[in-house]
C-alpha cells in the first residue's frame, strides 16, 4: 500500500495534535491547522511546492492569529492578580490598623501580611483584595474598587 502526498498531510496532522494533547502546547493544534490545510492543497490536486506553500501560510496565519488574540484574552492580568487563578481576588477583608502601608489581619481563619495599593495613607476599614504576592494580600479601599 503505497501512502498518497494527502495521506501524509493527515498523519503529520494527527501526529501535531497527539504531540499537543501529551504536552498542552496550544501552537501544535494551530501547526496541525496548517498541515490539514496541506493536505486540502493535496487533494484539490495542487502540486507538492503549492502544498508547502499552502500549509505554511495556513499554520504561521494560525499561530499569528492565536498569539494576536491571546494577549487580548487575559487582558493584561498577572496570575497574581487574576480572580480566574486566584478566588481571593475580590474579596474584602477588614483591616483594624495600618503600620505604615502594611498590616497584619485575619483573613479564612489565618494570620496574613497586607499591603495597601494605594499611594495615600490607608485609614482602617475595608478593603478588597487586588493581588497576592506569596503570602501578602495586596489591598485597595472598597470604595476605590469598581467591579468590571
Amino acid at each position: 500500500m503505497e501512502l498518497g502526498a494527502s495521506t501524509a498531510w493527515w498523519v503529520a496532522a494527527g501526529l501535531a495534535v497527539a504531540l499537543e494533547l501529551a504536552t498542552g502546547t496550544f501552537y501544535l493544534l494551530m501547526l496541525a491547522l496548517g498541515l490539514a490545510a496541506g493536505a486540502l492543497a493535496s487533494h484539490a490536486g495542487l502540486a507538492v511546492p503549492a502544498q508547502l506553500v499552502v500549509a505554511a501560510a495556513a499554520g504561521s496565519a494560525a499561530v499569528l492569529a492565536w498569539r494576536w488574540r491571546r494577549p487580548a484574552q487575559q487582558g493584561g492580568r498577572s496570575p497574581q492578580a487574576d480572580p480566574g487563578v486566584n478566588i481571593d481576588i475580590g474579596q474584602r477583608v477588614s483591616v483594624p490598623a495600618w503600620s505604615g502601608h502594611t498590616a497584619r489581619v485575619s483573613y479564612r481563619g489565618a494570620a496574613w501580611s497586607v499591603r495597601y495599593a494605594g499611594s495615600d495613607e490607608p485609614a482602617p476599614g475595608e478593603f478588597v483584595i487586588l493581588a497576592l504576592e506569596a503570602n501578602t494580600l495586596v489591598v485597595e479601599r472598597a470604595d476605590r474598587v469598581t467591579h468590571s
